[in-house]
């Protein structure tokens, strides 16, 4: 397990964390597909935190993606490095999410986040901020869907509704189980939304999360408990 301080000159205010995301905002790149789904490698990163030791932790788990099999894993854990605050809450993972991504013994491929890319109110979520920071293809697979609208996809698995900003697609809801409430795909970086779609397809066969994320979670879950036994916050 890698231990993370806060980056020197990390922001500390909402006006210097939205200016970074103003500036970063630019380089996302929209017109690349991507690697194929089920070529490669493909990584989940998930946090947990522990806000009462200001401790978080990260884990990124890389899977084969054809058979889904867990390749390689790492976790990183540290102190908050911002304050929670709705739209930007980058600022608190990226530093852990980037140590677990360093600490991989491999290429990471495709990284899946548990969050947003351009489905957020500043078009710069997690997966976005992650993906011009790494120059890696990122993909946000959320649980809910911001504050767009949407309407219900059909029921059967791989249905899928626009997400809307007025006008604007900023991401797909998408059926990955059959009748199941669905979850929330958007671009993140070096991805077309098509193929965030069926990359999301390719990770759910049998649950309605990415197993990229329920892995990421599971793991990252396991490094916070070992991370605050007895209290233990790292320096």
């Amino acid at each position: 397990m890698t231990t993370v301080r806060i980056p020197a000159g990390w922001p500390a205010t909402e006006e210097e964390a939205r200016a970074v995301q103003d500036e970063l905002r630019g380089r996302v790149v929209l017109d690349e597909p991507g690697p194929p789904p089920g070529t490669g490698h493909v990584t989940g990163v998930d946090v947990a935190y522990d806000d009462g030791l200001d401790v978080v932790a990260a884990a990124a788990v890389v899977l084969d993606a054809a058979t889904l099999d867990v390749v390689a894993e790492a976790t990183a854990v540290g102190r908050i490095s911002f304050p929670y605050v709705p739209g930007l809450l980058a600022f608190r993972e990226i530093p852990t999410v980037l140590a677990a991504l360093d600490a991989l013994p491999c290429a990471p491929g495709t990284v899946v986040c548990d969050g947003y890319g351009l489905a957020h109110p500043r078009r710069f979520g997690l997966a976005s901020h992650l993906g011009v920071l790494t120059g890696l293809p990122t993909i946000g697979v959320a649980k809910n869907p911001f504050t767009f609208a949407h309407e219900e996809p059909a029921a059967a698995r791989g249905s899928w509704s626009p997400l809307l900003s007025g006008t604007e697609e900023v991401g797909r809801a998408l059926r990955t189980r059959t009748s199941v409430k669905p979850v929330f795909v958007s671009v993140g970086h070096r991805v077309t939304l098509a193929d965030a779609c069926a990359h999301t397809l390719a990770l759910t066969p049998t649950y309605r999360l990415p197993e990229t994320t329920r892995r990421a979670d599971t793991l990252c879950r396991q490094a916070l408990r070992e991370a605050t036994a007895g209290h233990r916050v790292p320096d």
